[in-house]
């Protein structure tokens, strides 16, 4: 057996963590519902054993509610988790932005101003849900350049939290026009590669978000 040569594809395993987060961050699993084990090992192919396996993944996440001889939950967002999670994706994402600066490729730095020009052109066209798909990928290409996989792997798991959030909750136009006028600010630190700048229009980004989101979900 060769151990020597690198796998080429994601294990069955992280395909699936990843199907079913995805699945409960744009709401096909919506939250309080009861996994649907059979029709979901029946519709991806799978047995009972690598989901249960996946499920406990994302209970780890925070994302679903193991019970005990009754199967699993999806997890209701609520107040308290949101207060909890945003400081610390703030500091997460401010630290990326930093490192980003110093050590991200040109061609990287090319790549998250792009997906900013996406997001502009979605936001211009009212498509609010590509819009959050390129606001989404913006923050990934970030962590990305930020070359760190122990700070990636930590903000994956805490993003997906936020991400479910801001789908659920029907933030205002005028909040969506000042979360473009900060995105702005922030592609402009990126081109400049001002760490430190673009570290505070990061955490403040965040704080705003939060704001935004409580006042939406109360």
């Amino acid at each position: 057996m060769n151990l020597s040569t690198p796998l080429t594809r994601p294990s069955l395993h992280e395909e699936l963590v990843a199907r079913l987060r995805e699945a409960i961050v744009e709401g096909a699993l919506e939250p309080g519902a009861k996994v649907p084990e059979r029709e979901l090992c029946e519709t991806l192919g799978v047995s009972r054993t690598p989901l249960r396996e996946a499920l406990k993944v994302l209970a780890n996440e925070g994302l679903v509610i193991l019970q005990s001889n009754r199967g699993a939950r999806i997890s209701k967002v609520t107040m308290e988790e949101l207060e909890d999670a945003f400081p610390v994706i703030a500091v997460l994402e401010g630290l990326a932005g930093e490192l980003a600066c110093k050590i991200a490729t040109d061609a990287q730095i090319a790549q998250i101003v792009a997906r900013h020009d996406d997001m502009f052109r979605h936001y211009d066209a009212g498509d609010r849900p590509a819009y959050f798909k390129a606001n989404h990928d913006i923050h990934a290409a970030l962590m990305a350049a930020a070359g760190n996989e122990v700070l990636t792997q930590h903000y994956a798991m805490l993003s997906a939290r936020v991400d479910r959030a801001r789908l659920l909750a029907n933030v205002s136009d005028s909040r969506w026009a000042e979360a473009v006028e900060e995105h702005r600010e922030i592609v402009k630190a990126v081109k400049a590669r001002d760490g430190a700048l673009l570290s505070d229009l990061l955490r403040s980004h965040l704080n705003n978000k939060l704001a935004a989101l409580k006042k939406a979900l109360s």
